[in-house]
Order: C-alpha cells, then sequence, then structure tokens
C-alpha cells in the first residue's frame, strides 16, 4: 500500500472517467449553503462531454432534492440526473400498498409518500415500520428511540430505512440521520431494509440512468465515485466495483486536518480499502 496524498483538481482524475457518481451533501453543500467551486467543477466535467449523476442518502424524492439544490443556488446545469433513497424507499411503500406504515420521522419528510396514499398507522397496529430521519434532529439522538425499537422487535416488525446515514452536516454540526436508528434496530436484532447508500439498488439504479443519458452501456471502469463518508460512500462505491474521490472537508473533516498526505498505516487505519485518491473539496 502506498502513501495517499491529496488531490488538489478533479480534472486531473478523470482520464479516461465518463460517468461520475457524486454524493451531494457535505461534497456540492452542506446543509446551509452551496459550494460554488465543487458546482463548477461539475458543470466543467459535463462540458467536456462528462455525464454526472447525483446520488444521495435524502429520504425526499428526486424532484424533492432538485427543489432545496435550486434554494440553494446550485444549478441544475451542474448534474444530469438525481437518484435518491427516497425514490426507492417510494418502490417498497407502493409494492405494500394497504398495508400500515409506522413512520418515523420529521413533517418535512412528508413528501417521500406523495401520490402514495399509505395508511399511516400507530407502532401497535403497523405492518412495517419506514424510517426517513428523527423527530427532532436538532434535540434527539437514536438512543432516544431504544425503548420505541425494542417495542418494535417484539412485534418483529420490518424497518425500512430510508437514509443509511449515520450523521450528515448541518453547517458546522453534525445531526443523526435514519441510520443511527436503522443500526440500533439491527443491535437489537431487528430486520432492516437499506435504501441508499452503501447498499446496490441506489448504484444500479444511477448507472442505469447514466446509460440512458449517454445513450449505450456505462461499464464500471468509466465510472469515478465522488463522497465524503467512509461507511456510505467509500464502502459502497468499492462494494459496487468502482473508485472513489474522498471529499475530506465533510463528516470527517476533524481527523484530516493540518494533513497533506497519509502513511500506509494510517490509510488502512482510516479507510480499510483506500479511496483512488483524495481532496479536501471539490475544485475543477
Amino acid at each position: 500500500m502506498t502513501e495517499l496524498k491529496f488531490a488538489e483538481r478533479l480534472r486531473d482524475l478523470v482520464g479516461g472517467v465518463d460517468v461520475l457518481l457524486s454524493d451531494i451533501w457535505g461534497v456540492v453543500h452542506n446543509g446551509l449553503v452551496a459550494f460554488p467551486e465543487a458546482c463548477e467543477a461539475l458543470q466543467a466535467f459535463r462540458a467536456q462531454g462528462g455525464t454526472v449523476i447525483l446520488i444521495t442518502n435524502a429520504p425526499r424524492p428526486a424532484d424533492s432534492v432538485q427543489r432545496q439544490l435550486r434554494k440553494l443556488h446550485v444549478a441544475d446545469e451542474t448534474y444530469d440526473a438525481i437518484v435518491s433513497s427516497g425514490d426507492l424507499t417510494r418502490n417498497f411503500v407502493a409494492d405494500h400498498a394497504g398495508q400500515k406504515v409506522f413512520w418515523v420521522g420529521p413533517e418535512r419528510d412528508n413528501s417521500i409518500y406523495r401520490g402514495l396514499d399509505p395508511v399511516l398507522a400507530q407502532l401497535e397496529e403497523a405492518d412495517y415500520i419506514v424510517c426517513t430521519g428523527l423527530f427532532d434532529d436538532e434535540t434527539e439522538s437514536a438512543e432516544n428511540y431504544r425503548a420505541m425499537m425494542l417495542k418494535a422487535r417484539e412485534r418483529k416488525l420490518t424497518l425500512v430505512c430510508a437514509n443509511p446515514d449515520i450523521v450528515v452536516e448541518r453547517g458546522d454540526r453534525l445531526i443523526y440521520c435514519a441510520g443511527a436508528i436503522a443500526e440500533l434496530y439491527l443491535e437489537f436484532g431487528g430486520e432492516v431494509i437499506f435504501y441508499g447508500k452503501p447498499h446496490r439498488p441506489i448504484y444500479e439504479r444511477a448507472i442505469a440512468l447514466a446509460s440512458e443519458r449517454r445513450s449505450q452501456p456505462v461499464t464500471l471502469n468509466q465510472v469515478l465515485a465522488i463522497g465524503d463518508s467512509v461507511r456510505t460512500d467509500l464502502a459502497g462505491a468499492h462494494d459496487f466495483g468502482i473508485d472513489c474521490l474522498f471529499v475530506t472537508r465533510g463528516i470527517h473533516a476533524g481527523e484530516f486536518e493540518g494533513i497533506d498526505q497519509l502513511d500506509p498505516a494510517s490509510v488502512k487505519e482510516l479507510f480499510g480499502r483506500p479511496p483512488r485518491a483524495l481532496t479536501r473539496e471539490l475544485k475543477w
């Protein structure tokens, strides 16, 4: 294993790459403001003939994600398409029409059910659980859901996790996500279905969309993933068989402060399987 150094520019890494699968939160914005240079980098890649698919663990449909991006002044020209874990979760709900759903998550995620008319019920009556997040992610953690998850386990309910992230940036803070509750439920022996990174369905859908946009099949050696999470972005890319550019300004920023390169031992400790390259922030 060799040392890992920081790459300054995306353009130095995309020779032979036709498709970028880019994370959004932590790469393109931090939940409050967009990163202009990252948007410009993705736009420049597209301008030279590349295809950009944004893949996100947002527990909302792609059109809702697009509206949020527009509010943050991320231009539509930054990407070709969006694949969200919310859309994949919607497919599950549609396939289980008529069953009762106990929904764990904030009201702002209600677009995940748009047009589906699910039967929402209390935990005691539900057939399964959909978790899009915490009811109040400003004040709560997964520990607040321990009693609820124990009760769900007693009823042997399946939990559908619409966002496998454990935490996400919101400005300069880390906020707990649905993945934190799902992992707690797994600890109790509960059954969890994950939609989103690092699991295969979101990558399969992204490659299918890229192939459609390019009017020809995309092979994995043409693809580079970009992300800021070891657990979701890097692991997901490795497991799917594609390279990953790891952005260190995101949720792991504290671990990389003041580091210019990583020795082999540090690479193994931080990543296990290393990314193709590191960058502090996405620039063309």
